[in-house]
């Protein structure tokens, strides 16, 4: 049976519902229960609600030779998913992106870039949105709304746009212009805020009282973590039912990270992974840290940071309402947070293009300049595997100018053109 652009031959999605196995949502702060189909936004408590499932009716129903035989695309894993009919399902085309093998920059152990940016409206904000998008549409969401720097606003609208939902979008003013219109082609009301991705998002929650659209704010509804988790449902699987040694992730609101910790104790709980975990690090731009001055400080809660500023946009995130999530899988894991500098951002970024051929955004190359200063000081140790988020596409982000201009009819310096170009 055909849904979207997949092929599902293993189960008909023309009758029923899904096979999931939601049995409630928690507070991820006080484990308070609330009830599975109903609309929520944050728990009483004001922080991010966890959705949990039947873990042992998933383990009698999928095992991990069936799921091998399904289409590689983020649908596959339908019994971790919250949607239940199967016309609430949309879809763009979420393919299972690739782990692209760093040879020449692997510093003595193995080094794997995920390159996310292969999803649909190439960003890995496409598996937290679409997510997030379907489970409004089948709770009767008609308006949905959010703050962004870029990526996540584009993500929505594309989804929004499918479901025939509106969608309206605040960013800040100096949000790449790509992403501003990329926002606005894909039907979406976007405005350009004075002010920070935090600020922007206090005009949702406003407007989510006033005029009535939902918050799809980062980790204001309990549903862009399940979409996120699937990075760690991929990783899993692609690397043989095994983690890596460490990850490093590019850390704004922290989804990621939150999804795929709660994605590897779901795995363990179904006996399809052992209890070792990868240790998470969380990488910022020294111009926006607060998640690593809380780690550094040794608190669970991240103040807000004054004056953030980084051209690495996704990152640009003052404050994450699930800061202590985000804190509590690093600490759990052994791993670390650390801060890199807008020149070590830029210089990854060349150096992994030229070196590897592998563009990345300048968000993922603050994860390759984190890595090198962790193989260096020995906290990433010779042998280990380790993996890179490059979180979208490179080509959404202006480059440096470039090219040498040569006037026809004039000398040449054939010299200079025998040259490799890391000499000249």
């Amino acid at each position: 049976m055909a849904l979207g652009d997949m092929s599902m031959p293993d189960y008909d999605w023309t009758g029923g519902n899904l096979p999931t196995f939601v049995s409630h949502l928690e507070c991820s702060l006080t484990g308070e229960r609330y009830p599975a189909d109903t609309l929520h936004g944050l728990s009483r408590a004001g922080r991010p609600l966890l959705v949990r499932y039947d873990l042992e009716g998933v383990r009698r129903a999928l095992t991990r030779e069936a799921l091998a035989e399904r289409p590689q695309s983020l649908w596959r894993y339908r019994e971790l998913l919250p949607v239940r009919r199967p016309e609430n399902v949309l879809s763009l085309g979420e393919v299972v992106t690739p782990l692209v093998s760093l040879p020449r920059l692997a510093g003595g152990g193995e080094l794997l870039v995920k390159d996310e940016g292969r999803l649909p409206t190439g960003s890995f904000k496409a598996r937290g949105l679409v997510l997030a998008v379907s489970m409004a549409k089948e709770l009767g969401v008609r308006h949905m709304a959010m703050p962004t720097n870029g990526n996540a606003g584009a993500a929505m609208a594309a989804y929004c746009a499918r479901a025939g939902m509106e969608a309206t979008v605040f960013c800040p003013d100096d949000t790449p212009e790509v992403n501003v219109r990329e926002i606005a082609m894909q039907g979406a009301q976007v405005y350009l805020v004075d002010g920070l991705i935090d600020d922007c998002g206090k005009l949702v929650a406003e407007g989510e009282k006033t005029i009535g659209w939902f918050n799809c704010s980062t980790l204001r509804e309990p549903y862009r973590i399940e979409g996120k988790k699937t990075m760690g449902l991929e990783l899993a699987e692609q690397l043989g039912w095994e983690v890596p040694d460490v990850i490093f992730y590019p850390t704004g609101g922290g989804t990621g990270i939150i999804g795929m910790w709660k994605a590897f104790d779901e795995l363990e709980a179904l006996g399809w992974i052992g209890a070792k975990r990868p240790r998470m690090v969380v990488v910022q731009a020294e111009g926006c840290a607060p998640m690593v001055k809380a780690w550094e400080d040794g608190v669970e809660h991240a103040p807000r940071w004054p004056d953030a500023h980084t051209f690495a946009a996704g990152i640009r995130v003052p404050q994450a309402v699930g800061d202590f999530l985000i804190l509590r899988a690093v600490r759990d894991s052994g791993g670390w947070a650390v801060a890199v500098s807008d020149d070590k951002i830029a210089a990854a970024w060349r150096e992994v293009a030229a070196a590897e051929g592998l563009l990345l955004c300048p968000e993922g190359a603050a994860t390759y300049a984190a890595y090198k200063e962790a193989v260096a000081d020995g906290r990433v140790r010779p042998g280990e595997r380790a993996v890179l988020f490059n979180c979208a596409s490179g080509l959404k982000y202006t480059m440096p100018e470039a090219g040498t201009r040569l006037k026809l009819g004039t000398p040449i310096d054939r010299e200079h053109l025998r040259r490799p170009a890391a000499a000249r």
